[in-house]
C-alpha cells in the first residue's frame, strides 16, 4: 500500500490544467511548470510555458492534463488532435512516435528544421548532455523523396547525431530504422 501511495503522490503532483492556444497548450501554474520542465516537457518563451500539441495529447492520454479553451470549456482528446492536424498534416504519426518513445523511457524534445521531428535523449541524459538521436517520422506507403532524406541525413551528420527514421506501419505500430550513408571504397 505504501508504494502505491508514493507513486500516486508523484503523479497527482504533475496533474495540471492548461489552456488551448494557437501553438499548443499554455500552462500557468508555477508548480506544474516546474514539474513538467524537470521531466522534459514544454518550452518557456517570454514568461509563457507551452506544451506542444503532441506533449499535451500524451499527458491527456495519461490523465495528467486537462485542457480548456479560452472560454473555460473542456477540450477532449479528439478536439485537441484536430487542432494539431490543422497545424501539422503529420500530427497523428508524430503523436504516436512521441507516445512510443516516451513509453520507452526517453525524453523527447521538439526537432528543428530539415524535417527533424524530434530530438531523443538517452535515459538520464536530459539536461546533462545533448540529444544523441534525431528522429524523422513518416507513414508506411507515404512517399519520402530521397533528396529530402539525404538532406536530413547530411544535417544530422554535420551535428554528429544519428538519424532515426520512425515509420508508422498500417497497424499503427512504430518501427525504427537507423539511417546512415553507405560509402564504397
Amino acid at each position: 500500500m505504501n508504494e502505491n501511495t508514493a507513486s500516486n503522490t508523484s503523479v497527482s503532483e504533475l496533474k495540471t490544467t492548461g489552456v488551448l492556444v494557437e501553438k499548443g497548450v499554455k500552462i500557468a501554474e508555477k508548480s506544474s511548470i516546474d514539474a513538467l520542465s524537470q521531466r522534459g516537457y514544454g518550452t518557456a518563451e517570454n514568461d509563457v510555458f507551452t506544451l506542444a500539441f503532441y506533449e499535451a495529447l500524451y499527458l491527456m492520454d495519461k490523465e495528467l492534463l486537462e485542457v480548456k479553451d479560452k472560454k473555460g470549456k473542456k477540450v477532449d482528446f479528439q478536439s485537441l488532435l484536430q487542432g494539431y492536424e490543422k497545424a501539422n498534416e503529420n500530427a497523428w504519426v508524430n503523436y504516436l512516435v512521441y507516445r512510443d518513445l516516451r513509453s520507452r523511457g526517453y525524453v523527447v524534445r521538439e526537432g528543428f528544421g530539415a524535417g527533424i521531428d524530434f530530438r531523443i535523449y538517452e535515459r538520464g541524459a536530459y539536461g546533462k548532455d545533448t540529444a544523441s538521436y534525431l528522429v524523422l517520422g513518416t507513414q508506411e506507403g507515404k512517399p519520402l523523396p530521397i533528396s529530402d532524406l539525404a538532406a536530413t541525413l547530411q544535417q544530422c551528420q554535420s551535428q554528429k547525431k544519428e538519424l532515426v527514421l520512425a515509420v508508422m506501419n498500417r497497424r499503427g505500430e512504430i518501427v525504427y530504422y537507423s539511417v546512415s550513408q553507405l560509402t564504397f571504397k
